[in-house]
């Protein structure tokens, strides 16, 4: 596929414990914006949520953001967005997250990070998308959910081909240059010969 229109950012409402975490979710947004790709995300400005819109914003690119009415009146959504989309319910805002992009990416965040993200890796492994699903590793933060994933693979929950269609790394550059380089294809979830696709 060529280089993605719109990503979707996964990341945490809080900055984290290191000064790195921010650094590279400020970079991110900057090199977003520089590659003229659109911000779609969850519409906070709080934590990296609110550093990558900023950095996307600040170096003239857009950001998109879609947020449930509660956490509007919680106040807590970005005011300065190119875009604002909001909506009901948290299973509203993933649909409208993933109607509105063409990647994925997970930079470090907690469980709603990771049920967002899972969600679309769940998602292309059913067939229902096939776009580029990929974490950018800062400080070695996914190392132990990359061996997890490894694990599924070893004990026959996962496909191995599905598992090397994620992609882990602390490189921008090469992040990058993978989505705009990823061909998306369908593989039988199943693994066991007992499948249905057997």
């Amino acid at each position: 596929m060529p280089q993605p229109t719109a990503l979707c950012v996964y990341c945490g409402s809080s900055s984290g414990s290191h000064p790195e975490y921010v650094e590279q979710a400020r970079a991110f947004g900057t090199e977003m914006a520089r590659r003229d790709i659109a911000l779609v995300y969850g519409g906070g400005k709080v934590g990296l949520m609110g550093t990558v819109a900023d950095a996307v914003l600040a170096a003239g690119g857009r950001a998109i953001g879609v947020i449930p009415r509660q956490l509007v009146d919680l106040e807590v959504a970005h005011p300065d967005l190119s875009e604002l989309v909001v909506v009901e319910t948290m299973h509203q805002r993933k649909t409208r997250m993933y109607e509105l992009s063409d990647a994925f990416v997970a930079l470090p965040g907690g469980f709603g990070t990771m049920d967002e993200m899972f969600e679309m890796l769940t998602w292309a492994q059913l067939g229902l998308h096939r776009y580029p699903c990929a974490f950018l590793d800062v400080r070695g933060y996914y190392t132990q959910l990359r061996a997890m994933m490894d694990h599924m693979v070893a004990e026959r929950f996962v496909r191995p081909e599905q598992r090397k269609d994620v992609w882990f790394g602390p490189d921008m550059a090469a992040l990058f240059d993978w989505m705009a380089s990823y061909e998306g294809r369908y593989l039988p979830k199943w693994v066991d010969d007992r499948s249905i696709d057997a």
